[in-house]
Formats: C-alpha cells, structure tokens, sequence
C-alpha cells in the first residue's frame, strides 16, 4: 500500500502546466508548453461532458480543461477569449459567483478578453489563471489559504492574486492537493497554501496563507518549469537540474530516499542529465531529457513507472530505454495513476491504471496524443493539461510558422550558441534570408552539418535573428538590440537594421545612455562605413539624453 502523508481531503485532483523548458548548458532549447500541444488533434467530445455541446459551440473552442473527483467541470476560452465553465461547481469551482451547478456554459465576464496562458487546478478543487499580461487569479476551495489571499474564505469568483506579486509577470502556474506554485518570468516560484509536509518549501511545515518565493538553494537559480504532486513540488531550473521538496514518503522527490523535505533539494540522480519536461502523478513523477529519454520514479503500485513491475522507486530509473524513437512528451496528470508518452515517429504509449487495469510495461496505443489516453483510460478521465485547439485548423500560415520556431519536432538544422542549442529549418532560412540561401545552395561547408556552431554573436542576439526570420518581430533591450545591429550589418539584412536602429533609439534613458555610446563606438569600429550616419543618429541620441 502506499504511504501518504496526512491529508484532511479527498485524492489530490491537480492539473499541471509547465513554463518553457530549459536551455540547458549541454546545448538544447526544448520547446514550450504550447509548443508542446501544438499538434494536438483531439476531439473534446471523447469527454462525456462535452458530448452535449453544438458543432458550432465546439468549433469556437481554442483551450480547454476538463477537471473534478469524476472529470465533472470544464473550463473552456474561446478563439475570442471568452471564457466559459459548466458542471458540478464542487467549492464554487466554477468562479459563477454562486455554487449552483449548470449543465450548460456560463460564461466567465471578468475574465473574458483576457488570454489565458496557464491553468492548473487542486482537488477541492481550487482554481489558478494565469494570463498573458502576467497576472494570476483564482477561486474555488480555500480551506487552506490556498487562494492565496491571506484568508481561508471560499472563493467563489475569480480575483486577482496580488500579495507579494506586485510587479511580477507570472507565467505558469501548478496546483497540488491544496497548495499551489507560480512561476514568474524572471524565473521566481512562489508558494502559498497548504504545507503540512513541506510542499511550500519554507524550511517549516506551517501553512503559506499568501505567495512566498521559494528560496534556499533556488535562489540564485533561474526556474523554468513547476509541476506539483499531491503534497509535494518539484522544478526544473535553467541548465536542466531538477529540484524537489515536501512530501516524499513513496519517493516522489526522487532524492533516494522516503524522508520529507521542507526546503528544494537537487535530485542527483538525474546529475549530467539536462531535463526538458517534468510531470506528476498522484505519487510518481517522470522526467524527459534534451536526448529523448524517459525517466520514472516514485509510488508504482499499478505500474506507472513503467519499470515491467509495482515496486516503488526512491530515485530516478530509466524506461523505454528499447524504443528506437526517442520520447518527444511525456503525460501525467495529479489525479490519476496513469502514464503516457509520445514518440517523434508519433507513436502513443500509456501505462500504470488504464480503466481499472494495471498495465506495468508501456503499451502502443493506436491514439495520435497523449491528451486521449486521458479521455479514454485515465480515472477520472481528465484533462492532464490545458488543453489547446489551436491546430491546422484555426492557424493562419504566419501563425503556423511562428509556432515552428525552435521546434525540435520538425527542425531539420540546429545552430549552437553559447553552448545552446536553437532549433530551425533549412528551408525557412533560405526563403528568407540570402546568406542562408547562400550558405545552404552553393555548397558551404555549413551545408553538410546538422549543427552549426555560432561564436561570434550572443545567445539571445543569435536566437532573435532567427525568431525574427519566422515572425517578423524583435523584442530584445536596446543594449542587445545594438549585437543584432552588428549581425543584421554582417548579414545584409537592410530591413533588420532599420528595425534594431528605431529599438536603441526608442530606449534611450538617462540612465543607459552611457553604455549605449560606449557600445556605438565599439559598434562602429567593426562595422563598414555604409552603416555609420544611422549609427552617427542614434549615437547623437545618446549624447543628446545624458
């Protein structure tokens, strides 16, 4: 029997969405979030509760999520971001203002216009939004603060978390049992709620009743993504460590043992590994590498881990070691004791509790995504993510090609830089760029490599030159915007120079206006005399602001 630490609830019901994932120091930019659902042709009907819903209600849908004890609410933003719920309303789950249930959509005014980048949910259930202007509301059960509004009142509309979070721009958010995490875009965890086992990682096992950063031995690190167990949380920072506290008694920490841990601790046994995806399961989490491969540990009493047995694992174990395509996604949702996983060949795999069954070795699906092993096996059959709609069907060709960007999926070519890797594809390059089109139509040495390494331009001035290839847009600081300058001037990229010139100007301040002049002179002296009376306009700037 499993071990669980003492909780006055029923099973941790969380959904868990996650942060891009991390360049790591080993050389990979792995794709995002919504990357990583991009190519998700589900059919939401495979969810009963949907079942009852117009062709046309169900063509408006972008994002959903299906969540409660028995895959009983929804939550759903349409293509104009309206958003809409229906259900049992469990906790005021709902956020209608009132705790009535609806078997038809109500629609969610406060938070209608606003685009919804992340989603998670505990097992009250309590409620987390977070929206692309960086604020995070929520509502539902609050029993234990988790709200994080300083109070253990229900919440029964959606109200904007504001304590400790002023002037921070929250980007995912992660929900355990009745705990929950956000991550900011500086890469700050913030924890509130329930701690009775150590899940708010504050170093006591007091309850968290608003956002506290979690600190100790993250706090000179940069956090890319957060997923929570029932009672525990766990995160993967920038260079691809894992870091993990709170409850560990099945090993879900994966630290090697079964103690609970009130601070972050790195997982060693996932040490010269660089994680790109990391999920959890009611008490077992899996981790995925920059290289495709699978990792499993924790409770395994019905074969989640995929290890061909039911024995726990107290640190990281390898899985699916034999397949011949490497693992793009992993699946695993709070709720359930399922597993899934997806090949680059596009192959499904499930293990652990399908429908009642104990399936200890992964089992080839005939599915296209992870999301239906969830609909059809899992128990409950929820969502284990927001799920997103936005496929060939709703996406424009400008669209596609900006969600292709860095995407190892497809990318036939990678550059490294400063030790990362930036995914991208031949094709895309030549149409629009002539040193490419050079480099890859008249026999470079480049032309033969699948990866080509840059040392001469920085990281993030390398991968805005390429991300501007595919959008159209820049957003760098202009004390970057002056590299891409240089770069745009080496590539001959007129229409680039002008966009970098209008970006330094349009930054100039008091107090940059120094290192900007200091760069200009650096600038000038390795650049032709071609570009000089631009660069001399911006340099008067510059001296005109000090």
């Amino acid at each position: 029997m499993e071990r669980s630490c003492s909780v006055k609830s029923r099973d941790s019901i969380t959904h868990q969405d996650h942060a891009p994932a991390p360049p790591c120091s080993r050389g990979h930019t792995p794709p995002t979030s919504q990357r990583r659902s991009r190519r998700t042709m589900v059919d939401v009907t495979k969810w009963p509760l949907f079942s009852l819903m117009e062709g046309e209600e169900l063509s408006s849908i972008r994002q959903a999520c299906v969540f409660g004890t028995s895959a009983n609410e929804v939550i759903y933003i349409t293509h104009n971001d309206d958003v809409f719920v229906f259900g049992l309303n469990c906790s005021n789950c709902l956020g209608t203002g009132d705790s009535q249930s609806t078997i038809l959509p109500k629609k969610l005014d406060f938070l209608s216009g606003r685009k919804v980048v992340s989603l998670s949910y505990g097992s009250g259930p309590h409620i987390l939004l977070a929206t692309e202007e960086g604020e995070l509301f929520a509502w539902g059960h609050n029993g234990y603060s988790q709200l994080g509004n300083g109070t253990t009142n229900q919440g029964v509309a959606p109200v904007l978390v504001s304590a400790s979070l002023l002037n921070k721009r929250v980007t995912t958010v992660a929900c355990g049992s009745h705990h929950s995490l956000a991550l900011t875009n500086t890469g700050e965890v913030y924890a509130w709620g329930y701690n009775n086992c150590g899940q708010v990682g504050s170093g006591s096992t007091a309850n968290q009743p608003t956002p506290r950063r979690v600190s100790n031995c993250l706090q000179n690190k940069v956090v890319v993504s957060i997923t929570c167990g029932q009672t525990s949380s766990l995160a993967v920072v920038e260079n691809g460590e894992v870091y993990g506290w709170g409850y560990n008694g099945n090993g879900q920490l994966g630290l090697g043992n079964n103690g609970n841990q009130l601070t972050p601790c790195r997982l060693v046994g996932l040490q010269g590994l660089c994680v790109l995806q990391i999920v959890s399961g009611y008490a077992h989490s899996l981790a995925l590498t920059d290289e495709g491969l699978l990792y499993a540990w924790g409770t395994n009493t019905y074969g989640q881990l995929g290890t061909g047995n039911k024995s726990n694992q107290l640190s990281p174990v390898q899985i699916m070691a034999e397949k011949e395509s490497r693992i793009v996604e992993i699946a695993a949702c709070h709720s359930t004791h399922t597993s899934a996983a997806k090949t680059q060949s596009g192959q499904v795999y499930m293990w652990g509790q399908c429908r009642g069954q104990s399936i200890v070795l992964p089992f080839l699906t005939h599915f296209s995504c992870t999301d239906d092993v969830f609909a059809c096996f899992a128990t409950p059959s929820v969502m284990w993510r927001l799920l997103s709609m936005e496929h060939d069907d709703f996406l424009t060709v400008s669209q596609s090609l900006k969600k292709e960007f860095d995407s190892p999926e497809t990318a036939d070519l990678k550059f490294s830089v400063d030790g990362k890797y930036i995914h991208v594809h031949k094709a895309v390059l030549k149409i629009r760029c002539e040193h490419f089109r050079s480099m890859f139509q008249s026999h470079w040495n480049e032309d033969m490599k699948e990866v080509i390494e840059i040392d001469q331009f920085t990281y993030p001035v390398y991968r805005s030159f390429l991300e501007f290839l595919y959008t159209d847009n820049i957003d760098l600081p202009p004390e970057d915007a002056i590299g891409l300058l240089d770069l745009a001037t080496s590539y001959c990229e007129n229409r680039l120079k002008r966009l970098c010139q209008h970006i330094i100007k349009r930054g100039i301040t008091i107090e940059n206006a120094f290192s900007l002049l200091a760069a200009a002179v650096r600038y000038d002296a390795e650049v032709s005399p071609a570009s000089t009376p631009s660069n001399r306009t911006w340099r008067s700037s510059a001296l005109s602001s000090v």
